[in-house]
């Protein structure tokens, strides 16, 4: 690999490493705002690590760049002007990492970019995760930023008005970059006001479940909702009741231009950043009002799941919003995809009373033993069966995933002994009222 000479056109078969100065330069060239290198067997990437090698078998280091997005069209009401940014700033993060890609290939280094967001790996929904890289964890590691309490990467001094790449490179790098000693988060909470869902709490804990059905309403599952929608209705008067005129033009919008965003105001009215900070500081009511409030004001609908946290949030703080109860549409379609997804679900406010203790035992196409304890609205999931419980469940793994999916009658599984209860049938009523589906 290359040295300290490396020019785009210089051959690296068998040299020891790229240089990072050189590759540094090379990025900044391509169009990239900042940019850090990681390399592969970081310990922080250890969850990443499989993930990687099974998209680029050889990789050896991550190239982790920002774009920045023009924080005023973020911060505005209108769906239109904010998605816009989103959509066009993920349009260049994706040249500027094709553009990396073809300047290391052009210099016989193996390099290979994967999309920013979308399209993914459609074939996974359901089952496993879709992406192929998750780009925050990689651009903290390479010191490009921390995740704030809104869970999204902030730049020292970009702030969060960042999108982000990954280049996966079968080469290792001169010099790594390390992760940041102070996180710019300034844990203001305005992102916790701002969220019409009530997504962050103040404490950080975060409801996924809450922001997945509002937030991204128009991709994936909603999307899939809204089909079943169509399915369901006796004929278009009937389609008409359940679904508005305006909604329906918003699918076509997506179809036809991207699926948009139905919020980011975390992302909007965070002052985090050296370049952002300013306005902040010289007045933070002014700032306030300037930027959060008119989010808090708009007059728009709110998508929550019938029973859910998100829909409590809404009636008690934005009454001028319109609920729109919708079906979840995080089925999982594997008991390791379940039981890896009850903390995405999990309602802290439906459990804030419940002390419990859950055995499942899991047969058929899987055999999975696991226990799920709540108590004082945090819940624990553990393999194997451990404690006290206050219920057995002894389940065909299908059976109970068809059940989940509303796609298998309960009484038809308990009458043929396809799911079996031990304890109070009270307890398995509880628990589902933890995770609403609508």
């Amino acid at each position: 690999m290359h040295t300290k000479s490396l020019t785009p056109s210089a051959p690296t078969r068998g040299l020891p490493a790229l240089d990072a100065a050189w590759l540094r330069q090379l990025c900044l060239a391509a169009g990239a705002a900042d940019v850090g290198f990681v390399e592969l067997s970081r310990p922080a990437l250890a969850g990443e690590r499989a993930h990687l090698e099974r998209a680029f078998p050889p990789t050896r280091s991550l190239i982790s760049f920002v774009l920045r997005m023009n924080r005023d069209n973020v911060r505005s009401p209108a769906r239109s002007v904010a998605n816009t940014e989103f959509h066009h700033t993920g349009d260049e993060v994706t040249g500027v990492a094709r553009r990396i890609t073809a300047a290391l290939e052009r210099a016989g280094v193996r390099a290979l970019n994967p999309p920013m967001a979308f399209p993914m790996e459609a074939d996974r929904w359901g089952e496993e995760r879709m992406w192929v890289v998750a780009h925050k964890p990689v651009a903290v590691a390479a010191g490009l930023g921390h995740m704030g309490i809104h869970r999204n990467v902030i730049h020292p001094r970009f702030g969060n008005f960042i999108l982000l790449g990954t280049v996966l490179v079968a080469a290792e790098i001169s010099e790594y970059a390390q992760a940041l000693d102070l996180n710019p988060c300034l844990e203001c909470k305005l992102c916790v006001a701002a969220c019409p869902v009530g997504a962050i709490a103040a404490d950080g804990a975060f409801d996924f479940s809450a922001c997945y059905t509002h937030n991204y309403r128009e991709f994936m599952g909603g999307f899939g909702d809204w089909v079943e929608t169509i399915a369901d209705s006796r004929n278009g008067v009937d389609y008409r009741r359940r679904v508005k005129d305006s909604e329906s033009v918003s699918i076509w919008q997506s179809l036809g231009f991207g699926p948009n965003y139905k919020a980011a105001y975390c992302i909007a009215v965070c002052p985090a950043g050296e370049d952002v900070i300013g306005p902040y500081l010289a007045s933070k009511k002014d700032f306030a009002a300037d930027i959060m409030k008119p989010l808090q004001a708009k007059r728009e609908p709110v998508y929550v799941v019938p029973g859910s946290d998100a829909e409590a949030h809404v009636q008690k703080r934005y009454p001028h919003k319109t609920l729109r109860r919708v079906r979840s549409s995080l089925r999982p379609r594997s008991i390791a995809a379940l039981l890896a997804g009850l903390p995405l679900t999990f309602q802290k406010g439906a459990a804030e009373k419940l002390e419990a203790t859950y055995h499942f035992r899991f047969t058929g196409r899987e055999h999975v033993e696991a226990t799920v304890n709540i108590r004082c609205g945090k819940l624990t999931v553990g393999s194997g069966l451990n404690g006290s419980p206050n219920i057995r469940v002894t389940a065909d793994a299908e059976t109970w995933l068809g059940f989940l999916a509303k796609e298998k009658s309960l009484w038809w599984a308990l009458l043929t002994r396809r799911i079996r209860l031990q304890g109070n049938p009270k307890w398995l009523l509880a628990f589902g009222r933890c995770f609403p589906t609508g």
